[in-house]
């Protein structure tokens, strides 16, 4: 609903694979499922029969594209992302490209470098089929900032997403390991306070810089920051404990380099936490949206009903349906 940007990728880890492009297919991330849980071959050029439509928005910063069209007739998005220069391949890259002088002045000169195709990979992800929902998510679009009291989540919010019923069959998948189980980091399988965690397809899993990973609480009934509870407080307690941890373990990265938060609105509405390496500028890190998971601790221990009862700030875009439910209300 408020991300704008492709949630999770996964890595395969083939660092030298001789092709420009790695094609990955992933979920609907905001409601609308998987479709396919397997992977696609890695050879297999899914898009050489994409058909283009439009550009939907694209950023010379973040270097990245979104892309509207249709893929074997079905609606597709295609999102392409130049991947970030490693450190361990520099020597490989400085000496193996060739270098094109554009300019000379004094001790200042600029050049096109001409890298082999291995270090030259374009991130790309397939959303297919996508749905009018997905294709307004990645269109650029103004945004707006929602101030969300507890009764407007009773009356306005919450009824919106039962009426819209968002599938997140693709989060049952991974819990039951019906899919995506081998990308799995760390689980505790307890059905309370136990959760699995795993890769964002944010990260390619190449450098740590970047470090993104998502814990998937096992537990099925709380949608979003506003069901929690102080009787949650085992289960986020565990996550927040534990997935530090595991990251530890893993990737070497101490507790005090970490951001560990919550999304309000979420992009998906079963419990999640997000894990970024502090430094790295997640999309969706943004004050208005991200909660420190300390900080919802700390509030559920003075208040056990602080996230039902307190207002609430998210951004949504200008074509979002829940903004148009606050427009209609006159609560925007």
């Amino acid at each position: 609903m408020a991300d704008y940007t492709a949630k999770r990728e996964t890595g395969d880890g083939a660092e030298s694979e001789p092709v420009s492009h790695r094609v990955k297919r992933t979920k609907a991330d905001d409601g609308a499922g998987r479709k396919d849980a397997g992977k696609e071959p890695e050879c297999t050029n899914i898009l050489q029969g994409f058909k283009t439509s439009r550009v939907l928005s694209d950023s010379a910063r973040e270097k990245n594209i979104f892309i509207h069209g249709k893929l074997a007739d079905e609606e597709a998005v295609v999102i392409l992302e130049k991947t970030p220069i490693r450190e361990d391949t520099l020597a490989d890259l400085l000496s193996a490209s060739v270098l094109k002088l554009e300019m000379k002045n004094d001790i200042y000169s600029t050049y096109r470098l001409q890298a082999p195709p291995q270090f030259n990979e374009i991130k790309t992800t397939v959303v297919c089929p996508a749905t009018e929902k997905h294709v307004k998510k990645y269109q650029r679009q103004e945004s707006f900032l929602v101030e969300e009291t507890g009764e407007d989540y009773q009356s306005i919010t919450l009824p919106y997403l039962q009426q819209h019923n968002f599938s997140v069959q693709w989060v049952y998948n991974i819990l039951e390991k019906k899919a995506e189980a081998d990308r799995i980091v760390y689980e505790d399988p307890d059905p309370n306070v136990g959760f699995v965690l795993l890769p964002d397809f944010k990260w390619d899993q190449k450098q740590v810089d970047d470090l993104y990973l998502i814990a998937i609480a096992h537990c099925r009934d709380i949608k979003s920051l506003r069901d929690l509870k102080s009787e949650h407080l085992p289960l986020l307690k565990n996550i927040f404990q534990k997935g530090k941890e595991a990251i530890m373990q893993r990737y070497h990265i101490p507790a005090n380099k970490l951001r560990v938060y919550l999304h309000y609105q979420p992009s998906y509405y079963h419990l999640h936490v997000h894990f970024t390496k502090l430094g790295y500028e997640a999309p969706g890190c943004s004050v208005e949206r991200a909660h420190l998971l300390s900080d919802v601790i700390q509030n559920l221990q003075c208040d056990p009903q602080y996230y039902r009862t307190r207002t609430l700030y998210f951004p949504l875009k200008a074509e979002d349906g829940l903004l148009r439910e606050f427009k209609e209300t006159g609560r925007l």
